[in-house]
């Protein structure tokens, strides 16, 4: 299999031209529903299944969740000070790192789809309440030496949500022992 339909299954992230009030809100409820998602797919799994991987050399199910947890926060704190600074500078961090540390390679995944669940539910609150003008509020992000809005992170997120969702079928899939009603 082609490696870059196995690093994106849903596609790289490509903004659309015009970001809509409906194209809003369809990404609001996407976030809404990544937590419930994330336990259909994932709650039945072992421990020995939680160490698919979607690719050679990717990581895996179990540090794909704890990631979702990691990035998510990381987001929500970024959406914050979008809202609340003017143009704020983000920090970067090192994902791959980050997935190496012991709490990102814990067996208990259920952690953090908890933290994620409550998060969400914060995250969906604050992206309900957004006037127009906060959605074209902007940041700087230094890592690409560009200011992007409030809406392309948006969109971007809802992206995270179906890209890692498809990773974590993806790895079941290939193992070859799940049926498709199994991973949802």
């Amino acid at each position: 299999m082609d490696i870059d339909v196995l690093k994106y299954p849903v596609g790289k992230y490509e903004a659309p031209a015009e970001i809509t009030g409906d194209v809003f809100d369809k990404w609001i409820e996407t976030m809404a529903s990544l937590p419930e998602q994330l336990k259909k797919v994932v709650g039945n799994l072992s421990y020995d299944e939680l160490e698919l991987q979607y690719r050679p050399g990717s990581w895996n199910i179990k540090q794909v969740v704890h990631h979702l947890a990691d990035s998510h926060m990381n987001s929500f704190i970024r959406f914050k000070l979008i809202l609340t600074e003017e143009n704020p500078t983000i920090k970067p961090y090192d994902e791959a790192a980050w997935a190496k540390t012991a709490d990102a390679n814990n067996e208990d995944i259920m952690e953090s789809i908890d933290i994620l669940e409550g998060l969400h539910n914060r995250w969906v609150m604050l992206l309900k309440s957004l006037k127009p003008e906060h959605k074209k509020r902007t940041y700087f992000h230094p890592e690409y030496d560009k200011e992007f809005t409030l809406e392309w992170m948006l969109g971007l997120y809802n992206w995270h949500c179906k890209h890692h969702l498809a990773h974590i079928k993806q790895a079941i899939k290939l193992e070859g022992e799940f049926t498709p009603e199994k991973v949802g």
